[in-house]
């Protein structure tokens, strides 16, 4: 089943690139039917989806394929993959409504995306490092041909440099993989293996230059700065869906790979270089937001708000390092029990929390900067610009779009974390968890009050003032356009009020990224329910 989903677009894919004459229209709706069909069967496996035991997996599924160097096809997920397999269906499918209107060469953007999407579930699948690789790379090639074909302004120069910073984070990443290789014993890359028995325990020295590779790598990816270079100009150079599935999934593959690949298999660099990753996501937060807010160009500012969430997702798993300190101590044969004790649970506790709102920030950063995204292209589309501010030829778009006006108001606010949407379940549970753990994160809250400013100014610069608009008129979104939109708020909005069915999902996975990071903090959390109170 699990395979199914993963490769049931690549054979579409492949189908529409070599079946003659195939008619843009049949094409666009072929896209649409397969994405569809995508959306329902992880619907389905999400309703028979039972949580497996701490470190498995649920549709697993394995075959010999390179047996010589340890690897096979090895596919499965769990509490943190599942949510963002479907968050990935979800933003296909909505650029495929999206792209219904679309006359240049539909079919190949059908097929590339069609492509793309298989890449980008594979990772999430993908319970074998190679494999990982193979999808992750495969991925980077997908979307520098979007960019390549079908973006607009200096559209080569961006996509370019996309393919050379990504493919530079990819080669990082698969030195850092041929070190777990080489340091595991017998050699393996099935990360079910490495995960039992993490390799370059004791060895500090060797784990920490394993795990620099592969925050280069996944860094890069995600991105956090000083590496997010080449973001704001793909994004501004990409077409609409490009960007959508840019930031709505491919942003995803780098934080996943931190949370589900590198915490569980290096713990011990995790926890020595935790304080680096907490500097880099504060420094990103911030940074992306305050760079956001200088700019004039909407989408341009859409996309550093996208360092400056993703930002909050690295301080919550760097964050979840920094538990293991105090707890350490209290297993190791200090005094547990009284307020001590107390204090170790709470690290434990906020460890955990940290996880889960870093995942549920991964999902609503997707459901809530796609529809902003697909709104931007909605702009340009109308009007030939992105331009905002004195000197736009755009303002008074309340007037002449309302419903236009009206969405993109509810997705600011949704991106500014307003309570009733899924990125203040998130937010809440990043600094929650992130806070408790070293309360010097609560520095990066500057970027949630940036944040509003940013999206306030530009609701002010495009909704309201004079009704203008550079080509005489603004047409408000037609179905095609509003629909996706909305499906994404109404997601958005759904876990913002009722979040618990993702979070059941995502906790159990969470407890146990936890328990393999900082076990000295599980085992201070026992030992203080065993300890007498005040011994």
């Amino acid at each position: 089943m699990l395979s199914l989903l993963v490769f049931m677009p690549l054979v579409a894919a492949g189908a529409l690139a070599v079946l003659p004459r195939v008619p843009d229209a049949a094409a666009r709706w072929a896209w649409v039917a397969v994405a569809g069909a995508e959306l329902v069967l992880v619907v389905a496996m999400a309703l028979a989806y039972r949580t497996p035991a701490p470190g498995g997996l649920a549709f697993e599924q394995r075959v010999r394929w390179i047996p010589a160097v340890g690897t096979s096809y090895h596919v499965g997920l769990d509490g943190i993959s599942l949510p963002l397999a479907a968050l990935t269906c979800v933003v296909f499918l909505a650029c495929a409504v999206y792209a219904l209107r679309e006359a240049h060469r539909p079919r190949a953007q059908a097929a590339l995306f069609l492509f793309l999407q298989t890449a980008c579930l594979g990772v999430f699948a993908a319970q074998d490092l190679v494999l990982f690789f193979v999808f992750f790379d495969l991925s980077i090639v997908g979307m520098y041909f979007s960019i390549a074909g079908w973006g607009h302004g200096d559209r080569a120069r961006s996509a370019l440099r996309f393919f050379l910073y990504t493919f530079l984070g990819s080669l990082a990443l698969l030195v850092a993989f041929i070190g777990l290789y080489l340091a595991s014993a017998p050699h393996t890359f099935d990360i079910v293996e490495l995960a039992a028995n993490p390799p370059l325990q004791g060895s500090p020295t060797t784990g920490v230059l394993v795990l620099v590779a592969a925050l280069v790598g996944l860094g890069i990816k995600t991105p956090v700065a000083p590496v997010h270079t080449w973001l704001p100009p793909a994004h501004t150079d990409a077409p609409t869906i490009g960007s959508v599935v840019l930031a709505g999934v491919m942003l995803k593959l780098g934080t996943y790979g931190l949370v589900r690949v590198v915490m569980p298999l290096l713990p011990d660099a995790w926890r020595a270089a935790a304080w680096v990753v907490v500097t880099l996501g504060i420094v990103s937060a911030l940074y992306g937001a305050l760079v956001a807010l200088a700019q004039s160009d909407f989408k341009r500012m859409v996309a550093y708000t996208s360092v400056n969430h993703m930002g909050y997702v690295v301080l919550a798993l760097g964050a979840a390092g920094l538990a293991g300190g105090s707890a350490a101590s209290a297993a190791s044969g200090a005094p547990v029990g009284g307020a001590g004790s107390a204090l170790g649970a709470a690290a434990a506790s906020s460890q955990q929390l940290a996880v889960m709102g870093a995942v549920t920030q991964m999902v609503s950063h997707g459901l809530i900067t796609a529809a902003l995204f697909l709104l931007a292209g909605v702009l340009r589309d109308r009007t030939g610009t992105y331009a905002m501010g004195p000197g736009s030829t755009v303002s008074g778009l309340g007037r002449l779009a309302p419903r236009w006006a009206a969405l993109l108001a509810v997705a600011s606010f949704a991106s500014l974390g307003l309570p009733a949407f899924s990125g203040f379940v998130a937010e809440l549970q990043v600094f929650a968890g992130s806070i408790a753990t070293a309360p010097v994160t609560a520095v990066a809250l500057l970027g949630i009050l940036i944040t509003a400013a940013l999206f306030l100014r530009a609701l002010q610069h495009l909704l309201t003032g004079p009704a203008r608009a550079p080509r005489g008129g603004f047409a408000d979104l037609r179905a095609a356009e509003a629909v996706p939109v909305v499906v994404l708020l109404v997601l958005a909005t759904a876990i913002g009020v009722a979040p618990q069915p993702l979070l059941d999902v995502i906790a159990p996975t969470s407890a146990w990224i936890t328990s393999v990071v900082t076990p000295s903090a599980t085992d201070a959390v026992a030992a203080s329910v065993a300890a007498p109170a005040g011994s």
